[in-house]
């Protein structure tokens, strides 16, 4: 912001005085919000948000796309989809800026109704009466197995054979993990009954795992086509079932959506 401590020291403690408030406890070189600086904060937020918003309707006004967006997505769509299409949105939109946060959908999720960003692309529902949601893409989560593994040579399984093999399994919260529980729990299969050896955190870090022969794994295709054609992974189908599902676009239905949003979003319902 091109200011110095002290004079952002400054503003503080002239915006105290005028609200007859202390914002900040101020312990040593530790500086934390008071109650009333944590209701400031969120207030601010909604300012900031709102002035950006203001900036962007104006420039749609003069026929203008400009201003910033900021997008969630959990791992497949952020690291697989999304990148490729933004690269494009942004040839038709070179003056506009997008920051493309990613988490796992819980935390897309948060992010979105906490305000830190405006659009979300997840890979499961998660029940909240602010969300909305619009389908965007499927996707399918296929067994996954290293070089070397017994089932390499096969050219199918049953679905209980998942529960003989060990198991990396994705973070609590994760789309990938709803999905995969959801789909064997129909299938008549509790996801306790997996002889679960890890549970990591990315996508990648799944990859990783099968290929250092620590188990196997149910993984979006997309996340793996490179591996298999390389072979060093091998899909292996599930004799007669699918576990497939959907990428969703979700939005917080309590607030207006920014005129670069709206575009976003047009232009992402198109590539389905």
């Amino acid at each position: 912001m091109y200011l110095t401590q002290p004079t952002v020291s400054q503003h503080i403690t002239a915006l105290e005085n005028y609200l007859g408030l202390t914002l900040f406890d101020r312990m040593g070189k530790e500086v934390t919000l008071t109650k009333a600086g944590e209701i400031l904060y969120q207030y601010a937020k909604q300012i900031i948000t709102l002035t950006g918003e203001a900036r962007q309707a104006l420039d749609h006004f003069m026929g203008k796309k400009t201003g910033n967006l900021v997008l969630g997505a959990s791992t497949i769509p952020g690291e697989y989809i999304l990148p490729p299409l933004l690269g494009q949105f942004k040839i038709l939109y070179p003056e506009i800026r997008i920051t493309l946060k990613i988490g796992d959908t819980e935390e897309i999720v948060n992010a979105l109704l906490n305000g830190n960003v405006e659009l979300g692309i997840i890979g499961a529902k998660i029940s909240n009466a602010r969300l909305q949601y619009s389908r965007f893409l499927d996707d399918e989560l296929i067994v996954v197995v290293p070089r070397g593994h017994r089932w390499w040579r096969k050219s199918c399984v049953d679905v209980h054979e998942l529960v003989d093999e060990p198991f990396i399994m994705r973070e609590s919260g994760s789309g990938t993990r709803i999905s995969m529980e959801k789909r064997l729990q129909q299938l008549g299969i509790s996801a306790d009954s997996l002889k679960i050896i890890a549970e990591v955190g990315s996508t990648t870090a799944v990859k990783q795992s099968i290929k250092a022969n620590l188990g196997i794994s149910l993984i979006s295709e997309r996340a793996v086509e490179d591996e298999i054609k390389l072979k060093l992974l091998k899909k292996i189908p599930i004799k007669e079932t699918k576990f497939t599902r959907t990428f969703f676009i979700i939005q917080d239905k309590k607030r207006t959506p920014s005129p670069l949003c709206k575009s976003l979003t047009h232009f992402l319902n198109k590539q389905r």
